[in-house]
């Protein structure tokens, strides 16, 4: 019935190809009384949700199963929002057009803390209930993974269970599970007691926390001795062998990346100490050059993209990564397709990979030295040198290059304003570092762009039990800069501090964090990473309802002996490491790469596969 009216409505909203479906490669089935439905949910908008390769992967990987049928859901713009409610349209599977309330999942990937009321909004819109204990047998499932799922408990309330790690092989499992639950028309709660002896599947109902007076974790445990006290999270062994797909879908609309997104390896040795994913990623895994290769001829094919990204943690880590950036040149100069390296590290930037890249079109060059001083690079260990900076921008000056972006964070422990005064400087040097080339040989009109984002303290990092910087120290410290950066070639930007306090508070926050966010998405708070939608003030007014101080979880410091609210998680790197690489950061003192040797950060002895 809705059908025909959502036609309708699409020529009444802003860029109808986020709710159309039907593009290239996507995926039909006809649906069957024993299918399993899964449906396949990003919270934001479909030019975000299409530029993640995770969502791309799971995609493909469901609908290679004959039972299964994946759909995806994406959170509708405001204009189209409010034109399905008024005309009392649910939302809806993007291939199928049905109501994601006739789905047997709904299954979020948690990829920013931001983002969390956008899921209560689309749970809302699909006509399903908000909160967790109030779905019945006739309810889908809605399930979470992603990087936040490492701390679940803020969504403890409203997600019936989550995927810990890695999913390409435990999602197949869960959804088999079903379809044997399904035939025998078994109820909800009795498939809730068989998933939750999945490795990997946290069931937050199964659990039940006590605090102390002072709002701090005193106990958390299972319900039942049956319940596993640990989650350990899942990881793909091989990654060689693991599923990647062979095509993608390519939308009909511009989206953040037109590209094919090629992964090539997982993980990262570094040891930021900043880093969740650094930490939570391991161990590192990486795909041989020939599948690359092989893959890259397929994707392109299929999607007729005429730029590959090489994807992971930090490009330029990749062991081979000259060899395969020469082989897929070599393979796809003559047919215009590009190649852009993420993530590279100045340490290890290559002269001879940019030069072959540059050999069909210069991409942007970014770098993120992360602090300004080399005493504060030490203390997060990012282990690179002002040298390392200069030398690559330095090739690169040489190679053509005149635009350089260089990311930093403010608000670092043990930050000083000197440390501060050090990202203007090194700005400016990267400067001279173009004015020095002679003027017949420089080519472009310079350009470095400085962008700083507010630290905000993560689980599982040797940061985890920092307090954060209130939103007054941060504005302060940005101040500072902007009057101390004068230049027009200098340009300065950076993110807004209330939004990187309340990223903190749910980052670190337990299931009492649950109530503000359906208290702040009662007030209207939805999309709130986009500036022009973000109201601090509602946010505050639901902490100030609820009864909640933001500041005991953003800016408080932990002591090692508290009890965190993701403790019961096991990541593989072990709680002892985190803490001496705190007190290593205190001292700035550096820990080398695992590469170069082990660093007992503990994944080894719980998970096996990778360089460990």
């Amino acid at each position: 019935m809705f059908k025909e009216q959502l036609e309708k409505i699409f020529l009444k909203v802003e860029k109808p190809g986020r709710y159309i479906g039907n593009e290239q490669n996507s995926v039909k089935k006809e649906v069957t009384e024993d299918m399993v439905r899964f449906a396949l949910a990003f919270p934001d908008v479909y030019e975000v949700a299409m530029s993640h390769l995770g969502s791309h992967i799971l995609y493909s990987l469901l609908n290679n199963e004959d039972d299964i049928y994946c759909e995806r859901v994406f959170a509708p713009w405001i204009d189209m929002e409010q034109k399905m409610i008024e005309n009392n349209i649910p939302l809806y599977g993007l291939e199928s057009k049905d109501p994601i309330s006739k789905f047997d999942f709904i299954g979020f990937t948690l990829q920013y803390e931001m983002s969390y009321t956008n899921i209560i909004n689309m749970i809302h819109l699909g006509n399903i209930p908000i909160l967790s204990k109030d779905r019945t047998d006739k309810d889908p499932f809605v399930i979470a993974g992603g990087p936040c799922a490492y701390n679940p408990e803020p969504l403890a309330d409203i997600i019936d269970f989550f995927v810990i790690g890695e999913g390409e092989e435990v999602n197949i499992e869960i959804l088999k599970l079903y379809k044997e639950f399904k035939k025998a028309n078994k109820s909800r709660s009795e498939y809730l007691e068989a998933v939750s002896k999945i490795e990997g599947v946290y069931v937050p109902e199964f659990y039940q926390v006590e605090y102390n007076e002072d709002g701090t974790i005193k106990e958390f445990k299972p319900k039942d001795k049956k319940y596993p006290k640990t989650i350990k999270k899942r990881i793909m062994k091989d990654l060689e062998e693991s599923y990647f797909p062979e095509k993608i879908i390519v939308p009909y609309i511009e989206t953040v990346h037109d590209r094919i997104m090629l992964e090539i390896f997982r993980g990262c040795t570094r040891g930021c100490r900043f880093c969740q994913a650094g930490m939570i990623y391991r161990p590192v895994r990486e795909r041989s050059i020939d599948n690359l290769v092989e893959l890259a001829k397929k994707l392109v094919e299929a999607t007729g993209y005429e730029e590959i990204s090489l994807s992971s943690l930090s490009t330029s880590d990749y062991s081979q990564l000259e060899e395969l950036v020469t082989r897929l040149m070599k393979e796809f100069k003559d047919k215009k397709i590009g190649l852009s390296l993420p993530s590279l590290r100045l340490d290890s930037f290559s002269l001879g990979v940019i030069e072959e890249i540059q050999k069909v079109r210069k991409t942007g060059l970014t770098f993120a030295p992360e602090a300004g001083s080399q005493r504060l690079r030490d203390v997060i260990n990012k282990g690179i040198t002002e040298e390392n900076l200069i030398e690559s921008v330095q090739s690169a000056f040489k190679l053509g290059w005149s635009t350089v972006k260089l990311y930093f964070m403010i608000g670092l422990p043990t930050e000083t304003y000197d440390d501060i005064l050090g990202i203007k400087e090194l700005a400016y040097k990267v400067k001279s570092e173009f004015f020095d080339i002679p003027r017949e040989e420089r080519k472009g009109n310079f350009k470095v762009t400085v962008s700083t984002s507010c630290f905000v303290p993560k689980p599982f990092t040797p940061f985890q039990w920092h307090p954060q910087d209130t939103i007054d120290e941060f504005n302060q410290k940005i101040d500072f800069l902007k009057k101390q950066i004068k230049d027009r070639k200098v340009i300065y930007n950076h993110h807004d501090s209330r939004l990187s306090f309340l990223e903190a508070v749910i980052a670190r926050g337990d299931r009492n964090i649950g109530k503000v966010l359906v208290k702040a998405w009662e007030k209207g708070c939805k999309f709130d990473g986009w500036s022009d939608l973000f109201n601090f003030n509602n946010w505050m007014e639901a902490f100030e309802e609820t009864g909640i101080d933001p500041d005991f979880y953003a800016t408080r410091e932990r002591s090692y002996d508290e009890v965190l609210p993701w403790d019961f998680l096991d990541v593989g790197v072990t709680k002892e490491f985190l803490i001496k690489e705190n007190e290593k950061s205190k001292k700035e003192e550096l820990t080398k790469d695992c590469r170069l040797g082990c660093t007992a950060c503990g994944i080894n002895k719980s998970f096996t596969g990778g360089v460990c």
